[in-house]
């Protein structure tokens, strides 16, 4: 247990920490390595922040120039279907964008994991109880229309928000591979189909 105090301790005060100290982060991580170990796919790298997340920790929100210089670098992350096909099935995506399932180390594949949009958005009319973190995704397709750019743009949001917004609370869903890029389809339907219950009322 005192392992897991202390790692709970240093995680509530790591931001303020790094601002003043790498050698708390060089502790902190040491501390990682010694703890936990990657068991099935939950990878123990996905515990360490990265750089750009650093910087959004270390201040309210980093200057004008250091926003535009993550933004940049992310979005060279962002990978575009290959098939060049956006869309797959509303009904699955329904069903991903509902879930909150993240994965566990007894998942055999990461097509286990659910996307957890609701914790940030309201999706639909019927929604008793919903997000109210990121904005409402109420009839997307409906009113932001089914154009080359938009189409573009909201694969790119979903695949790494950061590109657009660098200290975003939106999950790197593709860059990060919570999501795998069928998953995404199926999301893309679930924003853009008029039969969703999205764009349905």
């Amino acid at each position: 247990m005192k392992k897991i105090s202390t790692l709970a301790v240093l995680l509530l005060a790591l931001p303020a920490a790094w601002a003043g100290s790498e050698d708390t982060y060089a502790e902190f991580k040491a501390m990682m390595d010694r703890s936990f170990k990657t068991n099935g796919i939950a990878a123990k790298h996905r515990m360490y922040q990265l750089d750009f997340q650093k910087s959004c920790s270390q201040e309210k929100q980093p200057p004008k120039a250091e926003m535009a210089r993550i933004e940049a670098e992310q979005l060279k992350t962002i990978r575009y279907p290959a098939d060049g096909k956006y869309f797959g099935d509303w009904k699955q995506g329904e069903k991903i964008a509902t879930s909150g399932r993240g994965l566990t180390w007894t998942d055999k594949t990461p097509h286990d994991n659910g996307g957890g949009c609701y914790n940030c958005h309201q999706m639909s009319h019927h929604e008793v109880s919903y997000g109210t973190i990121g904005p409402s995704l109420l009839e997307y397709g409906k009113v932001r229309g089914s154009t080359d750019e938009i189409i573009k743009y909201t694969w790119g949001k979903i695949y790494n928000a950061k590109a657009f917004n660098a200290c975003s609370n939106m999950p790197r869903n593709g860059d990060a591979e919570i999501l795998t890029e069928q998953q995404m389809k199926h999301l893309m339907a679930f924003l853009f189909d008029p039969a969703s219950p999205v764009n349905k009322k």
